[in-house]
């Protein structure tokens, strides 16, 4: 008898045990922005909870799905109250930070980067270090090079008529940052119109020796919000645009009832030959920019020149194992 894909679901987790067998999606409602981190045995999510920051842990990316959520930043100070969005936690120089979106309760014009100060792991306490930028700003990431640094990515205006990418030099305490600000991409090509023009979300994904920008394109409220996709040259500064090649289409878009898939982040697996994407999508055809949006993780695979193959959003049925260790 011909099983149909509910039933052959039912019937896999039947016989692989529950702790090494998992289905999207692993937060739903309350996944936007995901980010996740794996450290010392555990997986780490954050997303965006608009007036708190908090982190959950487990030892199972199935375990994510129920983990209790430690709050780890709340603040009654009006311009950083409120709108609390794109939690990342980063290690640097033998301590955890997170760097987070906050502005006023009154609207979005407020909207600055901040960061936190941690410990020797991504539980324990955090203290707040600072706000670190003067104009409008959201979605701060890290990225690093060998040759140039640490910087943060984020998306910005800085002059430009649309959000755009920039980046700016983390100092040396990686709370403040130093230098000029650059925009190293703005929203010009047609997938990155729709809606509005938007370029957001920047994510570092380091794939087979090449060092690639993963962001966000268009407005969150379409269905063609989606992942698009900058690759550094290896060589020039990577504070310039001309550094940097962008791939013309979505490197990831929507597919299998899954819509406006972005805001994404990466990690590996514990043995680390795995990358793995989180990202957020909405059953809603016509996209999200609300707490609609569930966390989805899953495998990253790789073209045959060595570049990273994202594949299409898979369904809820798809039946993972937990990344190798």
């Amino acid at each position: 008898m011909r099983l149909n894909i509910l039933s052959a679901v039912l019937w896999l987790l039947t016989i692989i045990p529950t702790s090494y067998a998992w289905t999207n999606p692993i937060r739903n409602p309350g996944g936007s922005d995901p980010f996740v981190a794996y450290s010392g045995d555990y997986y780490y999510l954050l997303t965006t909870e608009w007036s708190t920051v908090e982190i959950a842990r487990s030892s199972t990316v199935e375990g994510l799905k129920t983990a209790t959520k430690k709050v780890i930043y709340s603040d009654t100070t009006a311009s950083r109250c409120c709108n609390v969005w794109a939690p990342e936690v980063h290690y640097l120089g033998g301590k955890w930070y997170v760097y987070f979106t906050a502005g006023n309760g009154d609207n979005l014009d407020g909207q600055r980067l901040h960061v936190l100060e941690g410990g020797a792991t991504p539980w324990d306490t955090y203290t707040y270090a600072g706000q670190l930028t003067t104009e409008w700003s959201i979605d701060a990431s890290v990225i690093r090079f060998t040759d140039w640094g640490n910087f943060l990515m984020y998306s910005c205006f800085h002059g430009a008529s649309y959000q755009s990418l920039c980046i700016q030099q983390l100092s040396s305490t990686y709370t403040t940052l130093t230098g000029s600000i650059s925009i190293i991409s703005q929203p010009t090509l047609p997938f990155e119109t729709s809606g509005t023009p938007v370029n957001e979300g920047p994510i570092a994904l380091y794939f087979n020796g090449e060092t690639y920008i993963i962001y966000s394109a268009s407005y969150c409220w379409t269905p063609d919000y989606c992942l698009g996709q900058l690759t550094w040259d290896g060589v020039s500064d990577p504070r310039t645009a001309a550094a940097w090649t962008k791939q013309n289409g979505c490197v990831f878009g929507s597919a299998n009832g899954n819509y406006g898939t972005g805001h994404n982040s990466f990690f590996l697996s514990p043995d680390g030959t795995q990358t793995w994407i989180a990202y957020h999508a909405t059953t809603s055809s016509a996209g999200a920019c609300d707490d609609s949006r569930y966390t989805m993780v899953q495998l990253v695979g790789t073209h045959s020149d060595g570049s990273p193959n994202f594949g299409e959003p898979v369904d809820w049925a798809h039946v993972y194992s937990e990344p190798t260790s």
